[in-house]
């Protein structure tokens, strides 16, 4: 029982936003009824790597293949903390004087940026992953899932929420 409570637990606190977009704040111009602080976003991060560390259960010889993983998580939330932080300033700019061209422009470098952010995840994390048992290969694929797709995943450029603010 106390297993399913723990992989509740974990599953609970990876539904919750990570930081901006492995991570994200509600993006400029979006009307959301909570605004979170850099307190709550480091928070987040902390509770959703906590989360995917005890939800895969490793064991002593495993452990020393994390701290690497932990590194990458940490990077990528900082990294796109910061290109929200950007876009936010962007946002500050009257919507009409930003042109479609520098918005794919902005899309791309963040795309770019999201790539190299998730090479140096795979490359950090192969070593615990090969490490792991097919049932935490599962449950690594899931929390990690979780935690990657952040609250705008599925929102597409185009769609009814386009534009640099969203990474």
């Amino acid at each position: 029982m106390k297993k399913y409570l723990l992989i509740a637990a974990a599953v609970a606190a990876l539904s919750l936003p990570l930081s901006a977009g492995v991570f994200a704040e509600p993006a400029p111009g979006e009307h959301h009824h909570h605004q979170f602080s850099a307190e709550d976003h480091a928070a987040f991060t902390d509770a959703k790597i906590a989360a995917l560390k005890a939800g895969l259960k490793l064991t002593p010889a495993q452990e020393k293949n994390w701290p690497a993983v932990e590194a990458s998580l940490r990077d990528i939330a900082k990294a796109r903390a910061a290109r929200f932080a950007e876009a936010k300033d962007k946002m500050k700019e009257v919507r009409e004087h930003r042109s479609v061209i520098e918005g794919l422009q902005w899309r791309s470098k963040a795309l770019a940026a999201k790539a190299a952010e998730t090479e140096k995840l795979a490359e950090a994390a192969k070593p615990l992953f090969d490490s792991l048992d097919d049932a935490q290969k599962r449950r690594f694929a899931v929390l990690l899932h979780t935690i990657a797709k952040g609250p705008h995943h599925g929102h597409e450029w185009g769609g009814p929420h386009e534009g640099p603010e969203h990474d």
